[in-house]
């Protein structure tokens, strides 16, 4: 059976007039065929010497211009008649085509690809999808994106009645991107996907939370990097250690040495020089001869940073023997502002996740015990894992989401391929730790390249990106770059916008014009993962994020208890809110 019999005028548009690749123009008959073109409306060409095979395209641009012609015979027409003269009008319709439905014999069924194998023809009949036809179509995409690998995300705006899919290998394969302004239902988007995910048997997500908007959900393993009230504290539940000793040779002369000075090349070979050799002294200790006679200085070995701090003290103060005495060593004095730096980072509560963790944190063991914190998905209740950043300094974020997503990164490479299980990191609010690196400092440079790297190669080892932002202006272009699938929510920050349209199709200029003016909720779906680019409301989920937009009005309408500031100061004062 047919999937589309246009047996009424009722549905007829027009002619094509101009064909321009996947720009198609038509020409519209009269007024009333006009009426009935929408834009974003779905119009249908059929393929003239197939057997029902049609292009479907997107409508762009209605419009009803005077005609600007100079033909002879109008002119000769409005001379012999200058009274009552009448000037012509041209109706036309611009579209996009999106794509083809045609009908596969193998399959026995009607079949919607994005591929178009051939351009329709001048003078083909172009034909509105609305009702019975529209329906017939939208049945159709649903029941072929319903499969095994299918992630439901909602209802198409056009027709409530189809269910919207996603093809969830694609999504997380080429990196996805939700992006919206605040309030336009990034956090719910988010928390369905979530839902859907975790009723799978070995769904592997870690999602960054930056504000604790997903602490309350009751599926998922939640993580917290310690404050500095809870330093030391090893047996407290849900806390995360970030002990020194994982920063690989970049990242720790990033953090330690200032390369403006003179003497900076003195220093990162002291530094290393003296890393090295705490770490044989554990490898050592713990008999791994194997990993001894192949470790470098990037490898995750825990060792003694006092025992380090110690070594460089030595250089810097050592004396030796001259032709009178003593005299200064080759080092003397050349260090004394990296261990300033040292004591100053050991010293400061900020990074007390990373220098002041417990002892059972600096274990042979820890670094495989921090692997299944991360990524085990194994036992119940912990496919999901949140990690809770809400309590870290802004300045040292990056720093601090970039090292965790580093050792993900790293743990899934060299994981055995047979044995390797794929993964995708929710990074939200990614404006505020994936910013443009122009005007960063070199530790959160190191940070933002550690996605970087994941964003460009993370697909061959399972590793994918879910981008979430409500400024998408202020990420790495880079990241962006590489998200294929894009759920545009409501977008009103016009170099937003410009953003959003640098990542999508040009052929799709019309969709990105609803943007300001979606409702809450809806998304415009772009990418490999969607069959169709469409306007889809988004199924909310069953628990809900906090990330309710407070009432301001209805607030101060309330009558409230007397507000504690010396408990808010005192919070403030000790970096905590417990």
């Amino acid at each position: 059976m047919p999937i589309f019999e246009f047996t009424d005028e009722a549905y007829l548009l027009g002619q094509v007039r101009q064909v321009d690749t996947r720009k198609i123009a038509i020409l519209v008959n009269n007024d009333n065929d006009l009426r009935k073109a929408r834009v974003s409306q779905l119009v249908t060409i059929a393929l003239s010497g197939a057997s029902d095979s049609w292009l479907i395209g997107i409508i762009d641009r209605v419009i009803k211009s005077v005609s600007s012609s100079s033909d002879a015979d109008h002119e000769e027409s409005v001379e012999e008649h200058d009274t009552d003269s009448v000037e012509p009008i041209l109706n036309s319709v611009h579209l996009t085509l999106v794509g083809s439905v045609w009908w596969n014999a193998y399959q026995n069924k009607d079949l919607f690809s994005r591929s178009i194998q051939h351009v329709p023809e001048i003078d083909s009949k172009c034909y509105v999808l609305r009702d019975a036809q529209l329906e017939s179509f939208m049945k159709m995409l649903s029941n072929q994106g319903e499969q095994a690998y299918s992630l439901k995300l909602g209802q198409y705006t056009i027709d409530e009645s189809a269910t919207a899919y996603l093809d969830g290998n694609k999504f997380f394969q080429r990196h996805a991107a939700i992006l919206g302004s605040t309030g336009s239902g990034k956090s719910w988007a988010v928390a369905s996907i979530l839902e859907s995910a975790e009723k799978l048997p070995s769904a592997n997500l870690v999602v960054f939370d930056l504000h604790g908007e997903y602490r309350a959900l009751s599926y998922a393993k939640h993580w917290r990097i310690p404050g500095p009230d809870e330093l030391g504290r090893s047996n407290s539940k849900g806390l995360l250690y970030l002990p020194y000793w994982l920063l690989n040779a970049e990242e720790m002369q990033a953090m330690f040495i200032d390369r403006s000075e003179f003497s900076a090349h003195n220093q990162v070979m002291a530094f290393q020089d003296a890393v090295i050799a705490e770490k044989k002294t554990t490898l050592r200790k713990a008999d791994k001869d194997e990993v001894l006679n192949a470790f470098t200085l990037d490898s995750p070995v825990p060792f003694s940073l006092k025992n380090v701090i110690e070594s460089v003290r030595l250089l810097n103060e050592e004396m030796i023997s001259g032709a009178r005495g003593l005299k200064q060593g080759h080092f003397f004095g050349q260090f004394s502002r990296l261990l300033t730096r040292l004591n100053s980072k050991l010293s400061d509560k900020r990074y007390g996740f990373l220098f002041n963790a417990p002892a059972s944190e600096h274990e042979y063991d820890a670094m495989a015990n921090l692997a299944a914190k991360l990524m085990d998905y194994s036992k119940k209740g912990e496919k999901i894992k949140i990690i809770d950043f809400s309590e870290v300094p802004a300045d040292i974020l990056p720093i601090i989401v970039g090292i965790v997503a580093r050792i993900i990164y790293q743990i899934q490479f060299w994981t055995p391929h047979d044995k390797r299980r794929p993964l995708a990191l929710v990074c939200d609010e990614a404006h505020l730790y994936l910013p443009k690196k122009d005007e960063q400092n070199p530790v959160e440079k190191r940070a933002i390249e550690a996605f970087e790297k994941i964003a460009k190669e993370g697909r061959k080892y399972g590793v994918a990106l879910l981008v979430i932002s409500q400024r998408p202006s202020d990420i790495s272009p880079t990241i962006l770059s590489q998200c294929n699938n894009v759920i545009a929510l409501r977008l009103t920050n016009a170099e937003d916008q410009n953003t959003v349209r640098k990542l999508l199709p040009e052929t799709l200029e019309s969709l990105l014009e609803m943007l300001p003016i979606m409702d809450i909720g809806e998304g415009l779906v772009v990418g490999d993962a969607v069959l169709l680019p469409s306007r889809i409301k988004i199924n909310p989920p069953e628990e809900k994020p906090l990330s309710a937009t407070i009432d301001f009005w209805s607030e101060w309408s309330q009558k409230a208890e007397k507000p504690d500031f010396i408990k808010a100061v005192e919070n403030m004062r000790k970096q905590g809110r417990r």
